[in-house]
């Protein structure tokens, strides 16, 4: 019997057992589908993380204290930021941030969420869109003065219908003029707004303390940030000696997310492929029932002339076929489920072509693999005992 004529035996006996065989193939579809489906969402989800760090900018730095070293605890002065902006030609601009959470109360209602104390660069640097009228200006940061700007989604919630601009607000029990409002956007994945109220850095410390949590910085360029970064923990550690400062880039950031993203894909699409071998353990056993309904068959293909190795190819070319039948509906259940998804993420869909193929290639191995047994078993029987068998 040649290749072909296997084959169409094969076909033949999934359509006369039309249900055993979609069962026994659905571990396969489920695996392969799973395999597909989670690595192109991975892959997506990856691409709109990335592309979303590039918005913000490649150029960006954060400059930190090193809070392992004990000694670390004098942290960032007030004038820190004027010293690095005059020193380092590098940096275009500098903000020195600090956040705490507190009430915000407006006209309708009162909103616990993050205030953020920082300087007049800070809307440079982060590319804020201002929806209605202006951030803090550097007097308004060096006077201390009490004035705040707010995102629109915070405004939208405790102002209702009324204008926030011109009107007051109270951080805390501290009253403050709202002087911008900067426009919706949405995080990284899209599945929520910014919620913060900003304040000048001056303003904050003298509400809550003269800590300074980090300088977040912008430089002239991308080849350029290593370099600053590293001049500005130098100046930094010369103007606070016994201090240890660290500092890390967007681009640093962005590497680290995408090793992360990647380490995970990898991990859910392993415990995905799980199930390909319980897939497979199903076609296995499948074939061992097949083997014992058909003892009679094989004895007398056996007495007719079939050789050991006939029979062998035969019931593995069934156990093959059946694999890539699964492959085949699974590679379409997945790419299908992962364009679906895409859509409903909104972020476009990267199925990853070579996924698919290496997870059909794996689905008809498995057919390999789990159906050696049973082809072994039924290649091994003896005609004559075959024979006598009802």
């Amino acid at each position: 019997m040649n290749l072909l004529e296997s084959i169409r035996v094969a076909l033949e006996g999934i359509q006369a057992n039309k249900l055993r065989s979609f069962l026994t193939t659905l571990g396969i579809v489920i695996g392969i589908a799973a395999v597909i489906a989670v690595v192109a969402i991975g892959q997506g989800g990856q691409a709109v993380l990335m592309a979303e760090m590039e918005k913000v900018g490649t150029n960006i730095f954060f400059v930190s204290v090193d809070w392992n070293d004990e000694s670390s605890h004098k942290g960032f002065s007030a004038g820190d930021v004027q010293v690095l902006k005059d020193r380092l030609p590098g940096i275009t601009h500098l903000s020195a941030n600090s956040s705490n959470t507190d009430n915000v109360r407006g006209p309708k209602k009162k909103k616990y969420c993050t205030v953020q104390g920082v300087s007049s660069d800070y809307s440079f640097i982060s590319k804020m869109t201002m929806k209605e009228g202006r951030f803090f200006s550097s007097g308004d940061d060096g006077l201390g003065r009490r004035v705040a700007v707010l995102d629109e989604a915070l405004a939208d919630e405790i102002f209702g219908r009324a204008d926030p601009v011109g009107n007051m607000v109270s951080i805390g029990s501290t009253p403050f003029l709202v002087i911008g409002l900067v426009a919706k956007g949405e995080s990284i994945f899209g599945f929520s707004e910014n919620v913060n109220a900003y304040i000048p850095g001056k303003t904050w410390r003298n509400i809550y303390g003269s800590y300074i949590s980090n300088l977040q910085g912008s430089a002239v360029s991308k080849e350029k940030v290593q370099e600053t970064m590293e001049q500005a923990v130098k100046v930094l550690e010369r103007r606070h000696p016994g201090v240890q400062y660290t500092s890390q880039s967007m681009e640093q950031i962005k590497q680290s997310a995408g090793k992360i993203t990647g380490i995970m894909t990898l991990v859910i699409s392993a415990i995905a492929g799980i199930s390909l071998f319980v897939g497979g353990i199903g076609v296995m056993n499948i074939m061992l029932v097949s083997v014992t309904e058909r003892t009679r068959e094989i004895g007398i293909r056996k007495a007719l002339g079939a050789r050991r190795k006939d029979i062998l190819v035969q019931f593995l070319i069934e156990s093959v076929v059946l694999s890539v039948l699964g492959g085949i509906i699974g590679m379409a259940v997945g790419i299908g489920g992962a364009f679906i998804i895409a859509k409903v993420a909104k972020w476009p869909p990267l199925v990853s072509w070579w996924t698919a193929l290496l997870a059909f290639a794996f689905s008809a191995c498995i057919g390999v693999i789990f159906g050696l047994l049973p082809a072994n078993k039924a290649a091994k029987m003896d005609p004559i005992e075959a024979l006598r068998r009802d």
